[in-house]
């Protein structure tokens, strides 16, 4: 189970919003000593717990259990109910005092939780069949003739890597708001793909021919050195251009502007048909940004951190606007910002947030800035 989806069942578990199927999964993850630890730093981080969490009265809270597993309508065999016991017993261990059903002012009230919504990885084969991708499996990816064609490995695709002869074929990876892939294209270059991106490539490059991709949204690039077969990053607005290098590129339809950032190597920039005079070069540091609408690509020096932060889960806001920021949250959480507040909206931040629940987050912005916020699940209105 992800991270994701643990907190999400933890959330739900807290709230009293969690069926038994989900309690059940729950509390089968939390048999590893490892997750009972994760489990106890995010109610920690995320709840107001009493200090009453250390003095556990265990036959009470079984008790409780029993009382609200007898309450569910869906009924079990008895095999079922006892492996369900089982498993209520593990939870119990984990949950020490903290009183759930007779104690509820231990927690913050449901409303103030945030419950993100969790949508699906989509591999689409050209523009035929699709499929979504597991998180948590291992397998192979065939073509419509069954042949392997890569490998998934839980959160990385890995396609084989050889070159064609024959016509260029293109899978899409579609990925939804709250999740990050990797993918590895046939030539060896690794691919990270933020969340809301979109990236459509060839599953075998074609010998004697350039590499291109097509990208909407924002992508980590490290591209494996061939000088045969230069490689080439399309986006709605600016074309890539590289031979081997680390670079960001961040396209969303809805940004303003897309934004490449340079880590490692030498690209070159260029809007519509490249020429030698259009064309824009990046070196280790610099970023370059395109208006929409606008001919000119300009430079500036950066710190590519802030910009590729996001690679390992963190969230970076340097000199952004409150409405930048919301948006990027919306992204990264799959969550829905409604921003009543408008001059809040142009208002200047600087923060880092490194792989923090997005109440962690929430809470910063209040205590720093009094920002009022009401939370309903999956969304949050600011006020």
């Amino acid at each position: 189970m992800t991270v994701k989806k643990s907190e999400r069942l933890i959330v739900k578990y807290i709230t009293n919003q969690a069926d038994q199927k989900e309690i059940e999964k729950l509390t089968k993850w939390l048999e590893k000593d490892e997750n009972k630890i994760t489990f106890k730093e995010f109610v920690k981080t995320n709840y107001a717990v009493d200090k009453v969490m250390y003095t556990f009265d265990s036959t009470e809270v079984k008790k409780q259990l029993s009382e609200r597993i007898q309450s569910e309508k869906s009924v079990f065999y008895k095999r079922r109910f006892s492996s369900y016991y089982k498993y209520a017993a593990i939870l119990i261990l984990v949950l020490g005092s903290f009183y759930f059903y007779t104690n509820p002012t231990l927690f913050h009230h449901k409303d103030n939780v945030v419950v993100p919504r969790e949508d699906d990885i989509v591999l689409q084969f050209g523009n035929e069949s699709e499929q979504t991708i597991d998180l948590s499996e291992e397998r192979n990816v065939t073509d419509k003739f069954g042949n392997i064609i890569g490998k998934q490995s839980k959160s990385k695709l890995v396609y084989t890597n050889t070159l064609s002869g024959g016509e260029l074929v293109y899978n899409t990876l579609k990925i939804p708001y709250g999740k990050k892939f990797e993918v590895q294209l046939s030539d060896g270059t690794i691919v990270h793909l933020n969340s809301g991106t979109s990236l459509r490539y060839p599953v075998q490059f074609i010998k004697n021919k350039s590499r291109q991709v097509f990208l909407t949204g924002e992508a980590y690039f490290e591209v494996a050195k061939d000088k045969a077969h230069p490689f080439t990053v399309n986006t709605q607005e600016v074309d890539v251009e590289v031979l081997g290098t680390k670079f960001n590129v961040n396209s969303y339809t809805e940004d303003t502007s897309t934004d490449i950032v340079l880590v490692e190597g030498k690209v070159s920039l260029y809007k519509g048909q490249k020429t030698n005079e259009n064309q824009v070069y990046l070196t280790p540091g610099l970023k370059g940004t395109n208006v929409k609408g606008q001919p000119t690509i300009t430079k500036a020096e950066v710190n590519t951190d802030y910009y590729t932060a996001w690679v390992k889960g963190s969230l970076v806001f340097k000199n952004e606007s409150f409405a930048s920021i919301i948006k990027k949250l919306e992204r990264h959480y799959n969550v829905t910002f409604i921003n009543r507040n408008k001059v809040l909206g142009k208002e200047i931040f600087n923060a880092r947030f490194d792989n923090e629940p997005i109440e962690v987050v929430l809470k910063y912005f209040n205590d720093s800035y009094a920002i009022d916020y009401k939370i309903d699940e999956d969304e949050i209105v600011i006020r």
